[in-house]
């Protein structure tokens, strides 16, 4: 959430400033200290404590929409790679159920933002507007309260983060207030101990804090109002707040060669545990996205950080390192906050281009590591699938280099969305995991699946770039988000007592809206315990009478474990029980071949396997076994399981690829076999020259394209040809692509179709347009809510059936609900002549006031299709503007707006929208004529208005709409580009 600086702050921010050298900035671009520091006493001391605000409040931040993203740049045509690729053991060591789950915080703010940090006797949770401190085994110690004044006593509002200082024995909160506050407790107790509050001028929005050997790093969204670039990341004297110094120093940098120019949400680096690395090179890391403006392609930056407090001028930000990654998408719907459909209706908040809380640190022999993660969309098609990106860095020793040591995408079971992540490694190395879930497009029985809280993870001697641990549910959502807005801020921490137990908070639905705590372990819990977790071999394919089987056996002990049985059985007959000499370590994991082979040589038969450890001295014999079903296939079946291109779009080509997946359904190779696409009577057949192994699949692209390029509706089969193919039944699939640019041509030779469309101030009387369309949308109808006016049109033979759509929340696609005239005929049972009608045009009442596309569409002889991009027979279709107004309303802000797009080329465009009496935040957004959004943009008034350079080189040539306006009103425009 943003607070506008207080006058004092912004006044010693601008004395203390420091001009950096470089314009890439190397040099400190702030020098000075805080505003104030105050003691507060102690939580126990202080009587009457304030409630915290629990009133349902939508929290308005500027995270929204700043990266510079260009629509078109980033088409990516595979799914995510680690998706495409998983390893054998992705999801398959049995996780633990949490030793606790809790709700620890109820309130109604959009969103509540949770966090926690864990000490050796309390665990702090934090909210949007509240906080409540509870002892371990999840009792509340206070109820919830107020942050201000209990702990800061100057005001505030929001974003309230909370960590544990491992080395200190301190707690650290800060909270958006007059700039920021940074309360610093006197003592390791948070309920009995004072307070040391600093107010931090530099500090605009969405603070994060970590922790660092020589510092306390905050990083800022500076796009908040009166927010600095030069001011990312704002370094605070660590030692001297420990003390309580009112003299304590604050050094601020920018992020020198960062490629985007809008919404900044780097992390620090924070310490998981008391093990401090040495002073200086505090690492700073931000993802790079190659869709935004500036990025050639996907990779993370990373910045160190030395300060000198004696003499601070002295203190320095490097250039960025960076680190190419596997690429990936990181861009939802044009940047917006509405991303992910909620099962059931409403949508949600992907939290993308946002480095999750908290970036985390640890200490190892050897080396140290770096853990972090962000959303990415798995799903290179128009659909959408988050899952969670996430990245282990590591460097051989203090102030090195770092390197991506592994990457990985993480997507949940049961096609689920997987986003919000949260994770951190224990004392072993081994990473866990929070995060959100809830039902995706293609999950079965989606209202199941609600916005939910689970975990994951892996032990440090996993395969890499692996999620290894299945999921793990915490607490399951029995309702929708109320609005899109969803917890900004989510967190992992560590029980400092063990270093192993992880405490996971995050926001759902539980009969209202909840802040729930889940407490997990990935670390052993036994001293000794196995298990297998896989069967590796055989696979469903062409089997035999002799077939070896091998498993993964893991051992989720502590101690290592030798010379015990391992055993297998088919479909339940005779146990096969051998011995696996070892030793196995604590963590690790093994494959086993067994020297006796498996009888499955019957043809079209599934045959049930279940492999098990057998071992004296297991102290947990719920995950020693596992089963595993393999089907001896006919030899030969193949099939196309999919057309994936083309797709349905506007301005389709003559030229359009056309790509298949093909299915091998059976257990031999096959090589040099035909497959065949058909569109509208036209056959395409070429030959595939494989191999294609038994149970695969392949995706193949025909060398000849299809023709396109006429308006209207392709039906697309394909499908393989293969001699003694066992099941033709599967062979073939259908697909229907529909060529639309909202701009359908229709016939004019029964006459004019619209001689004169006429309503309030429009008046025209073109006649019909020579291919049936007709664009007027220069043309602009004054309409009133909340009115019936008179719609008056002329046309040139009878049996005219007409429409009327007005596109009242502007996004290209009129719907039946946006109908202000529907199917009135005019001149029935007339030929030829001039006929002239007048029929009733409704505006509704509570429709969104301002500028929208209105189309009239006509049809000789039947209705006009609900589908309004549908060519007619006979007939027309005509676009105009209407601007919807309420005279009554006194505060329509847009009454001296001028919205001027200009086309400067290269399909570049200027959008300016100039006016003097709104100056708050507008929203920019473009629709394709799929009603698809692909750019969304919050712009800020630039003195006397709005300004945009809207990049369209990378999208298909076709019609597009632009707006800019607010959830009440807007101005709309159509380009096009070429």
């Amino acid at each position: 959430m943003k607070l506008k600086l207080s006058l004092l702050g912004l006044f010693l921010l601008a004395l203390c400033s420091v001009q950096a050298q470089d314009k890439n900035g190397a040099k400190p671009a702030f020098i000075g200290k805080a505003i104030s520091m105050q003691k507060v006493p102690s939580i126990a001391s202080q009587t009457n404590l304030p409630a915290a605000r629990v009133k349902e409040r939508e929290m308005y931040d500027a995270r929204a929409s700043k990266n510079n993203v260009i629509p078109g740049k980033d088409p990516q045509t595979e799914d995510d790679y680690f998706v495409r690729n998983p390893h054998r053991l992705t999801g398959k060591i049995a996780g633990k159920q949490p030793s606790l789950v809790f709700d620890a915080a109820q309130s109604n703010s959009q969103p509540t933002d949770p966090a926690l940090a864990v000490g050796p006797d309390h665990v702090f949770v934090v909210f949007n507007t509240g906080f409540i401190i509870y002892d371990k085994a999840g009792n509340a110690l206070t109820p919830q309260t107020a942050p201000n004044p209990t702990i800061f006593p100057n005001g505030g509002c929001c974003d309230l983060t909370v960590s544990y200082d491992n080395a200190a024995d301190r707690w650290v909160i800060t909270f958006l207030g007059a700039g920021a506050q940074v309360a610093v407790s006197d003592g390791p107790d948070p309920i009995n101990d004072g307070w040391y509050v600093y107010n931090i001028p530099t500090i605009t929005d969405y603070q994060k804090l970590s922790i660092w050997s020589d510092g306390y790093y905050i990083t800022d969204n500076t796009n908040g109002p009166g927010g600095d670039p030069n001011l990312a990341v704002n370094v605070l004297e660590r030692d001297a707040m420990l003390a309580g110094d009112p003299n304590a120093q604050i050094i601020g940098f920018p992020l020198p060669g960062i490629a985007t120019n809008g919404f900044y949400s780097p992390q620090a680096i924070n310490v998981t545990d008391g093990n401090m690395p040495a002073a200086g090179s505090a690492p700073i890391v931000y993802l790079q996205d190659d869709a935004w403006g500036g990025v050639s392609e996907d990779h993370l930056k990373v910045w160190t950080v030395d300060v000198d407090w004696d003499t601070p001028g002295n203190s320095t930000i490097s250039q960025p390192n960076e680190l190419t990654t596997t690429p990936f998408i990181g861009v939802f719907d044009g940047g917006s906050f509405s991303n992910l459909s909620q099962p059931g209706g409403g949508s949600i908040d992907a939290l993308q281009a946002t480095i999750m809380n908290q970036a985390q640190f640890r200490k190892f022999s050897g080396h140290n590591s770096a853990v972090f993660n962000f959303v990415v969309d798995t799903d290179a098609s128009g659909g959408k699938l988050a899952g969670i990106r996430w990245y282990e860095l590591r460097q051989p020793g203090d102030g090195q280099p770092w390197t991506i040591y592994q990457e990985g995408t993480y997507t949940s079971t049961n096609g689920k969305h997987a986003w919000h992540g949260s994770m951190m490694m224990d004392l072993q190395g081994n990473i866990g995991m929070g995060y959100t879930a809830m039902a995706g497009p293609d999950t079965p029985n989606p209202s199941d699946f609600r916005v939910s809280s689970y975990y994951t993870g892996r032990f440090a001697s996993d395969p890499l770039n692996t999620m290894t641990v299945s999921e793990e549910l915490i607490a399951a959502g029995n309702g929708n988000i109320p609005s899109n807005r969803y917890g900004d801020y989510s967190k992992i921490d560590l029980d400092p007592n063990n270093d192993k137990e992880f405490w996971f908070i995050n926001e759902y639905i539980n009969s209202g809206r909840k802040d729930v705590v889940g407490v997990f372990q990935i670390a052993p819990n036994f001293n000794d315990d196995v298990g297998v977790v896989s069967i590796d071999e055989p696979v469903t394919g062409t089997l035999s009478g002799s077939e070896d089987v091998t498993v993964t056996i893991f051992n989720f002990g502590q101690n290592a474990a030798s010379n015990f049985d391992v055993t297998y059985q088919v479909d339940g007959g005779a146990l096969v029980t051998e011995t696996f000499a070892g030793p196995l370590a604590s963590a690790t994991s093994a494959q086993y071949t067994f020297t006796a082979t498996a009888d499955l040589s019957t043809v079209g038969q599934t045959y049930s396997i279940t492999a098990a450890t057998d071992y004296s001295a297991d102290e947990d014999n719920s995950n020693d076994s596992t089963t595993k079903e393999v089907t001896y296939l006919e030899p030969n079946d193949i099939g196309v399981t999919a057309i994936t291109s083309p797709n349905s779009g506007e301005n389709l080509t003559a030229s359009e690829t056309v790509a298949v997946t093909i299915n091998n359904f059976g257990g031999e190779p096959q090589s040099n076999f035909d497959v065949s696409y058909e569109v509208n009577g036209n056959i395409v057949t070429e030959t595939v020259a494989g191999p294609l192994a038994g149970n695969s699949q392949t995706s193949y692209t025909f060398n000849q394209d299809a023709d396109l390029s006429a308006f209207g509706t392709y039906n697309f089969t394909a499908y393989t040809s293969l001699s003694n193919d066992s099941d033709t039944s599967n062979d073939a699939t259908s697909k229907v692509v529909v060529n639309s640019n909202c701009q359908p041509e229709s016939n004019c030779s029964l006459g004019d179709g619209i001689r004169l469309f006429q309503v309030a101030n429009v008046n025209n009387s073109s006649g019909c347009d020579p291919d049936g369309y007709g664009d007027y949308t220069s043309i602009t109808a004054d309409l009133e809510i909340d009115t019936t006016y008179d719609l008056t049109i002329t046309t040139g033979y009878g049996n005219q059936f007409v429409r009327v759509w007005i596109d009242f929340n502007d996004d290209f696609v009129f719907t039946l609900d946006e109908l202000v005239v529907d199917n009135y005929e005019i001149a029935d049972g007339q030929t030829g002549g001039t006929h002239t009608e007048t029929m009733d045009l409704v505006i509704p009442a509570g429709v969104t006031l301002g500028q929208h596309l209105m189309r009239a569409k006509t049809n000789w002889n039947s209705p006009v299709p609900d589908d309004a991009c549908e060519e007619t027979s006979y007939g027309e279709t005509e676009d105009y503007m209407a601007n919807i107004f309420d005279p009554l309303s006194t505060n329509d802000p847009f009454n001296d707006a001028q919205f001027t797009i200009v086309n400067q080329g290269n399909n570049n465009f200027d959008v300016t929208l100039k006016t003097q009496s709104v100056t708050g935040k507008l929203e920019l957004t473009v629709y394709n004529v799929l009603g698809q959004r692909i750019v969304y943009r919050v712009l800020e008034n630039e003195g006397n208005g709005y300004h945009h350079n809207l990049n369209m080189n990378y999208v298909k040539s076709g019609v597009y709409l632009v707006k800019i306006g607010n959830n009440e009103v807007g101005k709309v425009q159509r380009i096009i580009v070429e």
